[in-house]
């Protein structure tokens, strides 16, 4: 069984806070035959500064060091793709690294750049995530993309992602949800949801008005997972900025507190030894004793139903921002839905829903901007800008554009970003007839989840109005 010392669940100390002072991303699609992937870096970067009313020009001249994600170099047939964007982004010779952390990419892309201002080496960095995905047929970019899981043990087993969250899926239906029909229908809900709301964002590639029996009724991939039930693969860019407070007051008015918190697990899923369940601030030891006799093999923590990295990562970022209760205490979060059943198990880890007990949030309505069981506001809204199933999942970019999103309700410009006439059709999309604003009104705190393979690695991202922030944080 895995144990931990004291030292290892250190609450992380930061020397000063971080900002996120402005983002901006580009148009997402499966495809960009006309565009090469720097032009869509500096679409990214262009948004960014004209959110804060600059020019790229005028912007560059703060940024000190530069973080680049950029998942799978064999798409692009580039290797070192962070030193030819650094280039082509005209920002050598300030330092720059590259990131690679499969799915979490774009979180951990966040992470480096928020420590390295967090510790005072640079008053202000970039964070630039991109993926370029379309160079290859899609059963091939399957293919890649299944190499970052165990190439001994787990690649040889489909060669597709779908493959490996299907037995989670299925482990998770014959445990938590009791077999039942209903549970597959939970499921197919999260994808009419997402897609829907993916129609309301002109940056989306799969925006869908569709039904749950089109969800059900779609082709299978790796059963129970179908085609409706799985995220995009996806060609585009974001990026952010952060900024020390001087420098961000400097930028922006109204910049927001961000912190990053992250998190592993091994990448061969069979090695993931039991252990007690690390509890978040809002849990008891004893709301999960009987969770066996409740949920027969559910005792077995994590095995195939839970990620510990996303435990992991919400139990260290919620202790650096005062977060007790996520369901009272943010107001919207964007979560890593590669399938929808990985949404579900999201849920539970980092303790929206206790464990066993994550459909629940989709049934209550209370992931949802409306709920449509009472018609009231949603209590916590997930992945309104679409997520991965619905916006996109341009692997590099994922996790800083979920990012951008929940800071744009906080700053009460989510409409201002997606409702632009000159956007929607500036990227050849045409914005439906019954377009709906969907910011969270009074928005002060989100959470965006980044999330790799199989739960190898996450981080936790938490943004804060800076008049809004909890008492006992690091810096409260």
């Amino acid at each position: 069984m895995i144990t931990f010392s004291d030292k290892q669940l250190k609450t992380p100390k930061m020397a000063r806070p971080v900002y996120l002072v402005t983002g901006g991303m580009s148009k997402f699609a499966r495809a960009f035959p006309d565009k090469r992937q720097e032009e869509l870096c500096i679409d990214a970067l262009t948004e960014a500064a004209e959110f804060i009313g600059m020019t790229p020009y005028e912007l560059k001249k703060y940024i000190h060091t530069a973080y680049y994600g950029h998942f799978a170099d064999h798409f692009g047939d580039q290797l070192l793709g962070e030193a030819a964007m650094h280039d082509r982004l005209g920002l050598d010779p300030l330092g720059n690294v590259g990131i690679k952390t499969g799915g979490a990419t774009g979180g951990s892309t966040l992470w480096e750049a928020y420590k390295t201002v967090a510790s005072g080496y640079s008053d202000c960095a970039l964070a630039m995530g991109w993926e370029r995905m379309d160079e290859v047929p899609t059963d091939e970019g399957n293919n890649y993309i299944s190499f970052a899981a165990d190439k001994d043990w787990e690649t040889p087993l489909g060669h597709i992602y779908t493959g490996y969250y299907a037995v989670m899926a299925q482990r998770y239906w014959q445990i938590y949800g009791k077999e039942e029909d209903s549970f597959r229908r939970t499921m197919a809900e999260i994808a009419v949801k997402n897609r829907g709301y993916a129609r309301m964002n002109p940056h989306a590639q799969g925006p869908m008005k569709i039904t749950v029996e089109d969800v059900i009724n779609s082709p299978v991939v790796a059963y129970p997972l179908l085609a409706l039930d799985c995220c995009l693969m996806s060609v585009g860019a974001a990026c952010g900025i952060l900024a020390d407070e001087k420098t961000a007051f400097e930028l922006t008015d109204h910049p927001l507190r961000i912190d990053v918190a992250a998190g592993s697990h091994t990448l061969r899923v069979a090695d993931r030894r039991n252990m007690e369940i690390p509890l978040l601030p809002n849990e008891t030891k004893e709301q999960y004793a009987d969770l066996g006799e409740r949920f027969p093999g559910g005792d077995r923590y994590p095995g195939f139903t839970g990620f510990l990295a996303a435990r992991m990562s919400a139990y260290y970022a919620y202790r650096m921002t005062g977060i007790h209760d996520p369901t009272e205490d943010l107001d919207l979060v964007e979560l890593h839905d590669a399938f929808t059943i990985s949404d579900i198990q999201t849920y539970e880890d980092i303790g929206i829903r206790p464990y066993g007990e994550g459909r629940t949030y989709v049934e209550s309505g209370d992931c949802y901007h409306t709920n449509p069981n009472t018609g009231a506001p949603g209590k916590l809204p997930a992945n309104l800008c679409g997520g991965l199933i619905g916006c996109m999942h341009a692997v590099g970019a994922t996790g800083i554009m979920q990012v951008i999103e929940v800071g744009q309700h906080i700053w009460n410009r989510w409409a201002e970003m997606h409702s632009d006439e000159g956007k929607w059709k500036r990227f050849g999309r045409e914005k439906p007839a019954d377009w709906t604003d969907l910011q969270v009104k009074g928005a002060k705190r989100g959470l965006a989840i980044s999330h790799a393979g199989v739960g190898s690695h996450v981080t936790c991202t938490i943004l804060q109005d800076p008049n809004h922030t909890l008492e006992g944080g690091m810096f409260e």
